[in-house]
């Protein structure tokens, strides 16, 4: 006997409402075709269902769980809140943690079309690219960041209520200011955040014998000038020039307490685990979209998606990769989905139908026939700079309608400074890219030296890049923190990188 099998029968669900059950279903669809046909690799998934209240609760926190009390997280939840409740602004899908398991926060809002494309775009797509990408594999440690933060969280709450919320806080909003030069920019091992919480002791009587060291070299007076040789002993000792300012803080700052070294050191540890992340945005989201796109399209190829979810998928996903133009006034930027979705579909496109162009331009993998080899190569081995300069298209570029202008101040007028011709392609690929590299948009800011037999003032170096000086009342202001912290005085040089003349200074005193 023949069995007949209706198409609504070999459909994953039906209607927008949903259960776990479903989910499991979703799921395990999502995760034959992502292994057997992607050939992704991933973490092992946990996904929670939570409320919109604790999505903006978790946008405060920076998207991360158990995290530890600041007070700029109320102000962000309430903020977020006031906007979503006026429907000014909407919320996220889901937010996603790199960690092992990966940790995927979907709402309990989502119709179930939208649970199908979370699970699709963050349990695999998202979650292939933690676990491949060499940034995240060298500065991240996905395995222990979850009971990290639960010593952070614990940790904080212990110094508050040993040594007062007020004192606690005022460490945070130092620390926090300086986050962005809180991490370490060249190659380090990984950080192993499973034996912070047993290392914490056994670290602080280090740090102590290496602070009772360095101090001891102090002259008796402070009139005496170092001799050459201990002035370099003292540079030594210090790790100087130090790009990590939280870090130089936490072992070097002469008047903080080993608690609060604890809490500078645990700030340096988040910064760091976001740091990829800043650096791959733009392939991450790509790589999650295009992963979305194939499975679900793939899904809806087979009957497991109905021709109206599908319709949903697409109606949500064109608004995710909607790129304004320059003169819309929405745009602020090159929408990273649109870009990294773009560029992913283009290299398929490369590799099934590639024209002469292309051929010329790409000759090790267009017409391969295959994508998905050379699309996970560019996801485990690039970030978004790099990705640019390799894999960008002129036929992209015709496509995106991308130019490059240039703004000189000292110029009455803007100037065109790359036209769609070979020379002018590759220009333009250099000039986008360069906007995705964190060594030209970030500061380059180190602690060049410290006046210890004098009056222990902290000296920092700005080099300046195209003549970019750092905004004066901004500068200021981070550098009070940095004062609070060190407790004497902070002078900060802008120089220029070629001569070594001093451009500009900052100066500041510590709070009284």
């Amino acid at each position: 006997m023949n069995v007949i099998v209706k198409p609504e029968d070999r459909l994953l669900y039906q209607g927008a409402d949903w259960d776990f059950d479903t989910l499991m279903r979703i799921h395990d669809a999502c995760e034959e075709i992502a292994g057997k046909e992607l050939g992704l690799s991933w973490y092992p998934n946990r996904i929670e269902v939570i409320s919109a209240e604790q999505m903006l609760d978790a946008y405060a926190s920076t998207g991360l769980p158990l995290f530890y009390r600041h007070w700029s997280f109320g102000k962000h939840f309430a903020q977020h809140e006031a906007l979503y409740r006026k429907g000014l602004r909407g919320l996220a899908y889901e937010i996603v943690i790199n960690s092992d398991p990966c940790v995927s926060y979907v709402m309990e809002e989502n119709t179930t079309t939208l649970q199908a494309l979370v699970i699709a775009h963050a349990a695999f797509g998202h979650n292939h690219f933690f676990k491949n990408n060499e940034l995240f594999r060298q500065w991240t440690d996905a395995k222990g960041i979850l009971d990290y933060l639960e010593f952070a969280k614990s940790y904080v709450q212990s110094c508050e209520e040993q040594h007062g919320e007020a004192a606690v806080e005022r460490v945070l909003d130092s620390a926090h200011a300086l986050m962005n030069y809180g991490v370490h920019r060249h190659r380090r091992r990984a950080p192993d955040l499973m034996s912070e919480q047993k290392r914490e002791r056994e670290r602080r009587e280090h740090d102590e014998r290496m602070f009772n060291v360095l101090w001891s070299t102090l002259p008796e007076k402070a009139s005496v000038p170092a001799a050459k040789g201990e002035e370099e002993r003292r540079r030594t000792l210090l790790q100087l020039p130090q790009e990590n300012v939280l870090y130089f803080l936490e072992k070097s700052a002469p008047r903080l307490a080993p608690w609060q070294r604890e809490i500078l050191r645990i700030v340096r540890n988040v910064a760091q685990y976001f740091y990829p992340q800043r650096q791959t945005k733009m392939m991450n989201e790509g790589c999650a979209t295009y992963t979305h796109h194939r499975i679900l399209g793939r899904l809806h190829e087979r009957g497991r998606i109905s021709d109206g979810h599908w319709l949903e998928v697409l109606h949500s996903h064109s608004s995710v990769i909607m790129q304004p133009d320059f003169d819309d006034q929405r745009y602020s930027g090159m929408n990273p989905y649109a870009l990294g979705f773009a560029m992913m579909e283009d290299i398929e496109r490369i590799c099934r139908e590639p024209t002469e162009e292309d051929r010329e331009w790409f000759p090790d993998f267009a017409g391969c026939g295959d994508p998905m080899p050379v699309l996970r190569h560019g996801w485990a081995e690039f970030r978004d700079e790099s990705f640019i300069l390799q894999f960008l298209s002129p036929h992209l570029m015709r496509k995106l309608k991308l130019f490059h202008l240039v703004d000189d101040s000292a110029q009455p007028v803007l100037r065109v400074d790359a036209m769609h011709d070979e020379r002018g392609y590759r220009r333009l690929r250099r000039a986008l890219a360069k906007q995705y590299d964190p060594a030209w948009s970030d500061p380059d800011i180190q602690v060049v030296d410290v006046d210890l037999g004098g009056d222990r003032k902290l000296i920092l170096e700005h080099r300046v890049a195209a003549g970019r000086l750092l905004e004066e009342q901004e500068a200021r202001q981070v550098l009070r923190y940095l004062a609070s912290l060190w407790s004497y005085d902070v002078l900060l040089r802008e120089v220029d990188p070629v001569t070594g003349a001093s451009l500009r200074e900052h100066a500041v005193s510590p709070p009284r």
